[in-house]
C-alpha cells in the first residue's frame, strides 16, 4: 500500500494532467476503466493538436484513441477570444470493411446517440451529414475526388486498421486518402504492431505534418503458446524468458523427436486394406477430440483455424457425427430464437439449398463454420452468437482474422501452411500473430491460449520463431490507376499530380531502399573481382573456356525444351481430334487409366480440356499435361444422348462399359518421354570440339577454377538485377504516371493540353479495377440495347474473378449477351496491347464465370438452379461467393445508372437490373 505522501503526489500529478488535458479528463471519466499508458500518451498528443500513429497488438484497445478523436470533434472548436460560439467540427471514422463499419457505428450510437452518428458504406447511407460519420475508406476517397460538401468542417479522420495499405488489391486507397486530405485535418492512424512504425511515421510527417508515434508491444491479456502432439499438450516455452530467447520447451523437443524416430522406424505405420503401408504415417488428433479436449480444460470458446472452406464445413460435420454437444437447453433455445429472427427475410425454398437445417443443428450444439463462401447473414449470426458465448467452437478460414471483433479464450492452428490463391505457402510471423491475437478476451479472460497441432512436418523451433518474431514490416502496395490519374489531373493538374504521387509511401520506401541496394551493388562488385582472381588459369583464358561450358549447357537446355514443346503440341493435337464415345488411356497423373470422352470441348479458347469419365467413376476435365504421348483412341462405346455426369448411377453404368472393353488399364508400354539425341545437333558438337581443344581443358585444377567462375557468373547476374532495381525504383511512380497519362491522352480521356475531357470526367466516376475497360464499353455502346438480365450478365465479366484459374472458357447465354461479351473481350485485347506497348501493368482479362448465375438470378430463377450454373472446378458456386459477386455487379450497375457517359436507356436498364438482382438472399442487409 502506498504512503500518504505518495498518494498526495499522485493526486497532484492527476490534477496537473486534468488542467493540461481537460478534454481527456472529461473523456476518461465516462470510460469505466483506467487508460493504459499508450492510450493516454496518444490521446494527450491528439489534444495538443498533433496527428498520431498508434501501433499495438490486437485487443490492446487502440480504438479508444479513435473514440477520443470523436469526443474532441463533438466538443466543438475552442471558443474564440471575442466570445464567439465554438465552430461545428466533424470526425470521419474509416474502416477497411463494411462489417467493421457497421460494428463501429453501433458502438458509437450506443455512446453518443443516433442523432450525432452517421454511416456511409456501399450498402447503407444513414445520417450522412452527422458530425461523426463511420464509413469505408473507399467512400472517403470518392468524396475527396468529388469535392463533396460533406467535407466542410472536417477536423479529424480516424483510419482504423491502417496497416491495410499493404493489401495488394485495395491498399492504395489508404495512401490516396492520406495524401489528399486537407492540411487542416488531424489524422489518427490505428495499426497492428509493425516493425517499421518509425519509417511509416517519418512518411506521415512529410505528408501530414507533426505526427506522434505511439508503439505498444504489451498485450493486456497474456498469451500462452502450446503444441498438441497426439493426445498430449505441451507448453511451447518453459517461461517468459525462454520465449524471448526462442528456446523451445526441452520436453516438447524430446517428445517430438522420439515420435518422429518411431515413425521412421515404422512403429507409427497403420495397415490399410491392401496390407501394410510403406513408410511413416501419422494420425494426428481428430477435430472432435480437439474440441472435447478444449472443453474439458476450460479453454472454450475457441476459434480453430483451418485454411480451407471445405475443411471448415467438414470439421463441423465430424463434430456432429461424434455426438459433441457444448450447449445447455436454455442456450439452445436462445440460439434458435436469434437464428429464426435473422433469417425471416430469406425465402423458405432457398434455406434448404443453403444447408440451413444442418447449419442450425451445428449452432444449437455450439459449433459453426465461418468462411467467405457462407451467406453473409449466416456469418453475421455466427459472429453474434460467438461473441455472446452461445457458440463455443468456430472453425474458420483466415478471413475471420481481418478486423471482425470475435475474441476467444483459445485459438487453434491446424496447420502452418495456407493456400494464397496461387500456391501453398508458409504462414508469416505477421499472419501468425494476427491469428493468435484473437486469443484472450479483455475483461473476461486472465490469459489467452494459442495451440498449434503438431505433425511430423512441423518443427517446434519454427513455431517458436513465428511466435517470437516481430519483423513484419508495412510495405506499400500503392500504384497509379486510370481513374486516379484523371481525378488527380482534373483536381490539381499534371505536374502537381506527379509531385503528389512522388510523395506517396510507396515512393518514400523505394527511395530509401535504393541506398541499401546501391551499397549491396558495391559489395558485390568487389566480391566479383576477388572471384575472378581465384578463377584465373595459367594455361590460358579461363573466361573464354568457361563461356564455352555455359554455351553447351544453354544449348542442351534449348534442345530439351524443344522436345517438350513438340510432345505437348502432339498431345494437344490428339485431344482436339477426340469425339464423344472415344475410349482412351490417360498415361499419367491422378486419373491414369482408361477413360471415355463425354465432351470433346473443341472450339473453345486455350488448350483442349475434354470432359471424360474414368473406369474409376471419376468425371472431370483432363489437360494436355496429363499426356506424355499423344492420346490414342483404343475403342468406341455409345454414350447416352443426355448423359448426366453428376449422377452416381449413370457414372457407375458407363464406367462398367469402359471396363467391359477388356482393354488393359495401363497398356503394354509406359508413355516414355522420347529424348531427342543431343549428339545429332551440329551446333552442340561444334561447341564440344572447341571445348576439348581449349588449353584450359588440360588444366589439373580445371574444376576448381570452374567453381569460382560459376560463383562469379551467378553474382554478376544478381548484381545486374540489383542495378536494374535501383534504376527502376528511382522516380518509378512518376514514370508509370507519365505512361498512363500518355495512354489516356491517346484515347481521348485527356486533351493534349492536359485538361480532362468529358470522357475523362466519366472515367473519373468509375470505381472498379477494370475502370478503363468499363469506360470504353460505355463509349462504344457495347451494353446498349440489352435487357436488365442481359446487362447484369454482360457487366459481370469485368468484376468477377474466379478463386482458381479454370483453363476452359465458361459458357454464355446465346444472343445479345454473347455478342456484348465478345465486344468487351475485343476492347480488352486492344487495351492490353496498348498497355503492353507502353510497359504498363495490363488490365485483368474479363472472367466469364459469373455470367450464367447472375443472368439466371436476374431472370427470377430459383437459387438452387443459379448456384448449380456457376463455373466452378469443385461443383456449384458457394452461396457466399454468389452474394459477394452479385453485390459487386449491383455496385457497378449503380455506377452505370448514375453515369453521365451512359445513354438514358442504359441508365434506365441498369436501374431495372439492380431491382432484378436485389431479391431473395441479395435483398437482406445487416441491420444498421
Amino acid at each position: 500500500m502506498s504512503s500518504p505522501a505518495e498518494r498526495y503526489a499522485a493526486a497532484r500529478r492527476r490534477a496537473a494532467q486534468a488542467s493540461q488535458f481537460p478534454a481527456l479528463d472529461e473523456f476518461a471519466l465516462d470510460l469505466g476503466f483506467d487508460l493504459d499508458d499508450f492510450q493516454r500518451e496518444a490521446c494527450q498528443a491528439l489534444e495538443r493538436g498533433s496527428g498520431v500513429l498508434v501501433c499495438a497488438p490486437t485487443g490492446a484497445g487502440k480504438t479508444v484513441v479513435g473514440e477520443f478523436a470523436v469526443h474532441l470533434a463533438l466538443r466543438g472548436a475552442p471558443a474564440a477570444p471575442d466570445g464567439a460560439q465554438p465552430g461545428r467540427r466533424k470526425c470521419f471514422y474509416t474502416t477497411p470493411i463494411k462489417a467493421l463499419s457497421n460494428q463501429k457505428y453501433h458502438d458509437l450510437v450506443d455512446r453518443y446517440g443516433a442523432e450525432h452518428v452517421g454511416l456511409l458504406t456501399g450498402d447503407n447511407a444513414i445520417n450522412g451529414d452527422a458530425p461523426v460519420v463511420v464509413m469505408t475508406t473507399e467512400v472517403l476517397r470518392n468524396m475527396l475526388y468529388a469535392g463533396s460538401s460533406t467535407l466542410q468542417g472536417l477536423a479529424y479522420v480516424v483510419m482504423d486498421e491502417v496497416h491495410y495499405l499493404a493489401d495488394r488489391f485495395r491498399g492504395g486507397v489508404w495512401e490516396e486518402v492520406i495524401i489528399h486530405l486537407p492540411a487542416s485535418v488531424t489524422l489518427v492512424s490505428l495499426s497492428a504492431t509493425v516493425s517499421n512504425a518509425e519509417e511509416f511515421a517519418d512518411w506521415l510527417v512529410t505528408v501530414r505534418g507533426e505526427t506522434t508515434v505511439v508503439v505498444s508491444e504489451h498485450r493486456p491479456v497474456p498469451l500462452w503458446q502450446h503444441m498438441l502432439v497426439g493426445k498430449r499438450m505441451f507448453d511451447l516455452f518453459h517461461d517468459a524468458d525462454a520465449a524471448r530467447k526462442h528456446d523451445v520447451h526441452p520436453e516438447l523437443l524430446r517428445y517430438t523427436r522420439d515420435t518422429v524416430r518411431r515413425l521412421e522406424l515404422g512403429e507409427g505405420r497403420s495397415a490399410g486394406p491392401g496390407g501394410g503401408r510403406r513408410g511413416p504415417r501419422w494420425r494426428g488428433p481428430m477435430r472432435p477430440d480437439i474440441v472435447d479436449r478444449l472443453d474439458r480444460e476450460g479453454l472454450l470458446p475457441a476459434i480453430l483455424f483451418i485454411f480451407s472452406r471445405a475443411g471448415c464445413a467438414a470439421a463441423v460435420q465430424q463434430c456432429l457425427a461424434a455426438g459433441l454437444r457444448l450447449t445447455s437447453p436454455e442456450e439452445r433455445a436462445e440460439i434458435r430464437r436469434v437464428v429464426e429472427s435473422r433469417v425471416t427475410a430469406i425465402p423458405g425454398e432457398d434455406l434448404s439449398v443453403l444447408g440451413y437445417w444442418e447449419w442450425l443443428d451445428g449452432l444449437e450444439r455450439g459449433l459453426a463454420a465461418h468462411h467467405a463462401g457462407m451467406l453473409p447473414v449466416f456469418k453475421e449470426v455466427v459472429e453474434e452468437l460467438f461473441v455472446r458465448g452461445l457458440v463455443k467452437a468456430v472453425f474458420a478460414t483466415e478471413t475471420l482474422a481481418l478486423g471482425i471483433n470475435m475474441p476467444a479464450r483459445c485459438v487453434v492452428l491446424e496447420r502452418l501452411v495456407k493456400y494464397n490463391g496461387e500456391a501453398h505457402v508458409d504462414l508469416t510471423p505477421g499472419e501468425y500473430t494476427q491469428l493468435t491475437g484473437r486469443a484472450g478476451r479483455r475483461g473476461i479472460d486472465i490469459e489467452g491460449h494459442a495451440v498449434v497441432v503438431w505433425s511430423p512436418e512441423t518443427d517446434p523451433r519454427h513455431v517458436a520463431g513465428l511466435a517470437s518474431t516481430r519483423t513484419y514490416p508495412l510495405r506499400s502496395s500503392f500504384r497509379p490507376s486510370y481513374n486516379m490519374a484523371v481525378n488527380l489531373v482534373g483536381s490539381v493538374g499534371t505536374e502537381p499530380a506527379r509531385a503528389l504521387l512522388e510523395s506517396s509511401f510507396a515512393q518514400f520506401q523505394a527511395d530509401r531502399s535504393v541506398v541499401g541496394l546501391a551499397r549491396q551493388v558495391q559489395r558485390n562488385t568487389e566480391t566479383i573481382e576477388a572471384y575472378g582472381v581465384e578463377a584465373a588459369c595459367h594455361h590460358g583464358d579461363f573466361d573464354e573456356y568457361f563461356g564455352l561450358r555455359v554455351a553447351i549447357a544453354d544449348r542442351e537446355r534449348a534442345i530439351a525444351r524443344q522436345g517438350q514443346h513438340q510432345r505437348k503440341a502432339a498431345a494437344v493435337a490428339s485431344l482436339e481430334r477426340l469425339r464423344v464415345g472415344d475410349v482412351i488411356r490417360v498415361p499419367s497423373g491422378r486419373r491414369a487409366g482408361l477413360a471415355v470422352v463425354l465432351d470433346p470441348a473443341t472450339g473453345g479458347f486455350g488448350e483442349p480440356r475434354p470432359l471424360v469419365l474414368t473406369q474409376d467413376r471419376w468425371a472431370g476435365r483432363i489437360t494436355p499435361g496429363d499426356f506424355t504421348t499423344p492420346a490414342e483412341v483404343l475403342a468406341r462405346i455409345r454414350v447416352p444422348k443426355h448423359f448426366n455426369h453428376r449422377s452416381p448411377a449413370a457414372r457407375r453404368d458407363l464406367a462398367a462399359e469402359v471396363s467391359g472393353t477388356g482393354l488393359d488399364r495401363h497398356g503394354g508400354r509406359r508413355g516414355g518421354r522420347s529424348r531427342q539425341a543431343v549428339g545429332d545437333d551440329h551446333q552442340l558438337s561444334q561447341l564440344r570440339t572447341e571445348l576439348r581443344r581449349h588449353p584450359c581443358h588440360a588444366c589439373p585444377d580445371r574444376e576448381e577454377h570452374a567453381r569460382w567462375a560459376e560463383r562469379r557468373r551467378r553474382l554478376e547476374k544478381d548484381t545486374e538485377e540489383l542495378q536494374q532495381r535501383v534504376a527502376g525504383r528511382t522516380g518509378s511512380l512518376a514514370r508509370t504516371f507519365d505512361r498512363i497519362v500518355a495512354l489516356l491522352t491517346s484515347r481521348g480521356y485527356l486533351a493534349p493540353d492536359g485538361t480532362v475531357t468529358d470522357a475523362g470526367r466519366m472515367l473519373g466516376r468509375i470505381w472498379t479495377e477494370a475502370d478503363l475497360l468499363v469506360a470504353e464499353c460505355l463509349r462504344r455502346g457495347v451494353w446498349d440495347g440489352l435487357s436488365p438480365a442481359e446487362l447484369a450478365a454482360a457487366v459481370s465479366v469485368v468484376v468477377f474473378e474466379a478463386r482458381r484459374d479454370v483453363d476452359e472458357r465458361a459458357g454464355l447465354p446465346r444472343g445479345p449477351v454473347a455478342d456484348a461479351v465478345d465486344a468487351t473481350l475485343k476492347l480488352w485485347s486492344e487495351i492490353e496491347a496498348d498497355e503492353a506497348a507502353r510497359g504498363l501493368a495490363v488490365t485483368r482479362e474479363p472472367d466469364l464465370g459469373f455470367a450464367w448465375p447472375v443472368y439466371r438470378w436476374a431472370r427470377g430463377e430459383a437459387l438452387a438452379k443459379v448456384l448449380a450454373s456457376g463455373h466452378e472446378i469443385d461443383g456449384e458456386m458457394p452461396a457466399g461467393d454468389f452474394v459477394r459477386w452479385a453485390r459487386q455487379v449491383v455496385d457497378l450497375l449503380g455506377q452505370l445508372a448514375d453515369s453521365g457517359g451512359a445513354s438514358p436507356d442504359l441508365r434506365s436498364t441498369a436501374r431495372q437490373a439492380i431491382a432484378a438482382v436485389n431479391r431473395g438472399v441479395l435483398a437482406y442487409h445487416a441491420p444498421a
